[in-house]
């Protein structure tokens, strides 16, 4: 899917939501086998009772692997589930010496045909430019994530600026707005503004809204651009809105709450 198509996606469904499906084989609702063939069933209800109102969807690809090869049986199907229309995300976090990185991008665009997957850039530009080889595929690369060890390594002081903007700075060349997103967590808002004017074009996906404590208001203000640029995931406080039978309507619930939310904010 390429810039275009997501923001006319965004502005129909006046909506930035992106679901994360990190469905754990050992919290399957009730009714819902803990089983390959329940990930299946489960994914399937999920993506039909959210689809109106989210504009992409995230695969954390652990919860699948984990499973060995009925886990990449469990994505290939769930892929299918999903509307041609609405952008996937394999987040899997890959990152890798060229040939390396190579094989990577051919088994999640090629074999799996996601239209992203999220890159650590740690080891640098050979290791994300095979990803960036591939046309109309998108690159996600971590910048300034969510959880509490993001402090160790990403915000040690490099001269005035930070490691995560000097990250920023030298991927952007790398690639372009069109086939580069960057992670920002949202608990992180305050720093959006400084991003914003490193990278004012770029995609950002943003976790940490909802079950971790991240305001929907301070990310847009912060770090919304012209396109919206944001696509703000939410996966536990949806996909696990209920532990019963009505665990489907639960999350078509709460996703149509946040969609009610994002659209104050699209024109």
């Amino acid at each position: 899917m390429n810039r275009s198509s997501l923001i006319r996606q965004i502005r129909q469904k006046k909506s930035f939501l992106c679901v994360g499906l990190d469905s754990d084989i050992l919290k399957m609702p009730e009714g819902i086998s803990h089983s390959a063939q329940g990930l299946i069933d489960f994914n399937k209800a999920i993506i039909e009772s959210t689809a109106e109102f989210a504009v992409a969807y995230k695969l954390n690809t652990a919860f699948y692997e984990s499973l060995g090869a009925a886990g990449w049986e469990v994505m290939e199907k769930t892929l299918e589930f999903i509307p041609k229309d609405i952008f996937t995300i394999a987040d899997a976090k890959r990152g890798d010496i060229g040939n390396t990185s190579a094989m990577y991008a051919r088994a999640f665009f090629e074999n799996l045909h996601f239209d992203s997957i999220t890159v650590n850039p740690y080891m640098g530009k050979d290791s994300v430019s095979p990803f960036l080889d591939f046309e109309g595929k998108w690159s996600i690369l971590l910048a300034l994530t969510s959880n509490p060890g993001s402090q160790d390594f990403q915000t040690l002081p490099i001269g005035r600026e930070q490691v995560y903007m000097q990250v920023l700075e030298t991927s952007a060349k790398w690639g372009s707005p069109e086939n580069m997103m960057y992670v920002v967590g949202a608990t992180r808002a305050e720093q959006l503004a400084r991003i914003r004017e490193i990278i004012p074009n770029h995609f950002l996906l943003v976790p940490g809204v909802g079950a971790q404590g991240g305001s929907l208001e301070q990310v847009v203000k912060y770090g919304a651009n012209n396109d919206i640029g944001l696509l703000i995931n939410s996966s536990r406080s949806i996909i696990y809105a209920s532990s019963g039978k009505d665990f489907a309507e639960a999350a078509g619930r709460e996703a149509a709450a946040m969609q009610a939310q994002m659209k104050e904010f699209v024109d």
